[in-house]
């Protein structure tokens, strides 16, 4: 039986045992024939006591003993002394409290289960020649082809963008409500929404390897993976049980032989110390705020790979953070375009653009990537010459327009001007790599200006940095094996309190030790291969799971799913509400535990009472919990994405 009927069922005999202890109840009230409370009682006893006489043998047959049989035990106890309605009323509220407890775990698998139904089950793939399209299943799509999605189209497959512009809805995998523009050499993912224009996409990654499957199959096998406080809750189970058992049976000979209660009076007694004393709400406590808080994260933009993660990220107190593609974009970007002698800043770019769409230089392919970012129109160039490693030349109408670094213009003696040397001195004590552009008209020479390029630190780094303070993280590092001057520049500009450089893969494990020998439990948040060592050691590993490596993310213990920084605070804000509804939880338990012993040791409450508090604490520490499937990112107005 699949679990969806399991519950269904169990639904409906929750319903039967409610009727037959209500018709039992009234017919008893109205003085009604016996046989007719009777049936009603055997209805009731039969419907809300199976699922639990079920457990209960199974348990039995491998030598365990739990709360299930605790439960039915009781019920029978309450039958055999003539306290039927106790008994069903007990087996009724039990079942009851079992539906909510899998309704409250149902919705934080269900959240997860829904992205199933994000991913098309097709893809209209372009033919070879870019000529026509046809529909083919997205399981054999391969790399490399091409698909085409219109607007109000989900993409099927993770890719990056060929040709055309749109708006991207990303919420499906990022909970941001905010469309993401994408252009030529942007990711796309599958499942999210194409809102505007028609998109040509290059796959890169096939189905079964997509970002939605990945977060589905990793989610999946998060739940699996008990925290743990649950690890120590199901160890306590048996033990527990097995105490309730002896200290109801010492109980009873208490009462009645020591005592002089009668027979029946002291069992009675026995068996609502039972149920006050079972566990059912502190072994429930910790699996229903556990999964709602992953399923919340999960569609969010943050994975946790497990519950134990989800209760270790509540706990720390510093975090490194790994510069390239963590702090930074992690690409070379064309940063500063700097025009002099009378241009326009997108004259000069469409000039230097125009010159290098010939070369294959990485700085050469940034300057047109942003000039076709912003609709530049490039001329054409003939002559065109590269010296390696320094710069190009290509002849524009009459002019021979140069670009290069400063060893390219001295070796041919061509000067640039102070003023524009004074500007590329300030751009590189900003860590970037400076590049001049020259035009030569027969003996006389101009410079048109400086292009600045570097890896971009991420607009929200500096804010992400603050709200981690804000959150009371002690100690924040930038580790990176990048040189001191631009690691001095990314940990100023982002607010880091400290910045190591030049530092290989095992000096990061090393530095990782040496901060949680100082602070405890501490977060390492990187992308990239050489981050996988420090991911392991530190107390908990963040992956950026956009540009992550496959070993950055199955290393690591949490993934931003796409990248997104914000998502940091948002995930120990998460983790810490978790812990509090964990106390929150246990102290609800135990306290309904202690308050109904002492008073049945004391004063005595009738068997119905401890039925409720026990059942009411465990419906209570359920939905406590499910609150946290409500969760999401507080962002400040104006805050970058």
């Amino acid at each position: 039986m699949s679990p969806t009927s399991s519950v269904s069922l169990a639904r409906y005999f929750v319903a039967l045992a409610g009727l037959g202890l209500v018709v039992a109840f009234v017919n008893g009230l109205a003085s009604g024939p016996p046989s007719i409370s009777s049936v009603g009682y055997a209805v009731s006893y039969a419907f809300g006591g199976w699922f639990g006489l079920r457990a209960g043998f199974e348990s039995l047959r491998d030598a365990r003993i739990d709360i299930d049989l605790l439960m039915v035990l009781a019920a029978a106890g309450a039958l055999a002394i003539g306290a039927p309605f106790e008994g069903a009323m007990l087996l009724f509220l039990f079942s009851l409290s079992n539906v909510l407890q899998q309704y409250a775990i149902g919705r934080s698998r269900s959240a997860i289960a829904a992205l199933m139904h994000l991913r098309p089950d097709t893809a209209h793939i372009r033919d070879a020649t870019g000529g026509g399209v046809t529909e083919v299943p997205v399981e054999v799509v391969v790399p490399g082809q091409v698909f085409v999605v219109h607007p109000g189209d989900r993409i099927p497959l993770d890719g990056i963008v060929v040709a055309g512009v749109s708006e991207i809805d990303e919420s499906s995998l990022t909970g941001e409500s905010a469309p993401v523009p994408k252009s030529a050499d942007a990711e796309v993912f599958g499942g999210t929404i194409n809102e505007s224009g028609t998109l040509d996409v290059r796959v890169t990654r096939i189905a079964g390897e997509s970002a939605i499957s990945r977060l589905i199959r990793m989610v999946e096998e998060a739940q699996s993976e008990r925290s743990e406080t649950q690890q120590f809750l199901d160890r306590f189970e048996q033990p527990y049980a097995i105490g309730v058992i002896l200290v109801t049976a010492i109980s009873f000979f208490a009462w009645h032989f020591g005592f002089g209660e009668p027979a029946r009076e002291a069992f009675y007694r026995s068996m609502t110390l039972m149920v006050a004393a079972s566990p059912c709400a502190l072994i429930i406590s910790t699996p229903a705020a556990v999964l709602s808080a992953i399923a919340a994260g999960a569609r969010h933009g943050v994975l946790f790979k497990g519950g134990i993660h989800v209760e270790d990220a509540a706990l720390v107190r510093a975090i490194a953070f790994d510069k390239t593609g963590t702090l930074t974009q992690g690409a070379t970007q064309l940063t500063d375009t700097i025009a002099f002698a009378g241009n326009s800043e997108p004259a000069l770019l469409a000039l230097a653009a125009s010159i290098q769409a010939n070369s294959e230089h990485h700085l050469a392919r940034a300057t047109v990537r942003e000039a076709a970012n912003r609709g530049l129109e490039l001329q054409d160039v003939s002559d065109f010459k590269a010296t390696f490693g320094m710069g190009v030349t290509a002849r524009l109408g009459s002019s021979l327009v140069h670009i290069g670094n400063r060893t390219f213009f001295e070796n041919r003696a061509i000067p640039v001007g102070d003023a524009v040397e004074n500007e590329a001195s300030r751009l590189r004590a900003e860590a970037k790599t400076v590049v001049f552009v020259v035009r030569e008209d027969g003996e006389s020479t101009t410079a048109l200006g400086v292009l600045a390029f570097g890896d971009s630190i991420r607009p929200e780094a500096p804010s992400v940095v603050t709200a981690l303070r804000e959150l009371g993280i002690e100690h924040i590092a930038m580790i990176t094996g990048d040189n001191r001057h631009v690691a001095d520049y990314v940990g100023q500009a982002t607010g880091v309190d400290r910045s190591y450089s030049e530092v290989l893969p095992e000096q990061k494990v090393a530095l990782v030790h040496d901060l949680r020998q100082e602070y405890g439990s501490v977060a390492m948040v990187g992308d990239g291969v050489n981050d996988a060592p420090a991911l392991a050691a530190a107390s908990v590993g963040v992956a950026m799971g956009d540009a992550g490596t496959d070993v950055a993310l199955e290393t690591a213990d949490i993934v931003l799913i796409t990248g997104d920084l914000t998502r940091l605070p948002y995930l120990l804000s998460l983790s810490r509400r978790t812990r509090r509804i964990l106390i929150a939880n246990i102290t609800i338990s135990l306290l309904a535990i202690v308050v109904m012993i002492s008073f049945i040791l004391t004063i005595g409450i009738p068997l119905p009472v401890a039925v409720v508090g026990h059942e009411g604490s465990t419906v209570l520490v359920s939905l406590n919990g499910l609150r946290l499937l409500a969760a999401k990112p507080r962002r400040k107005p104006g805050a970058a994405r």
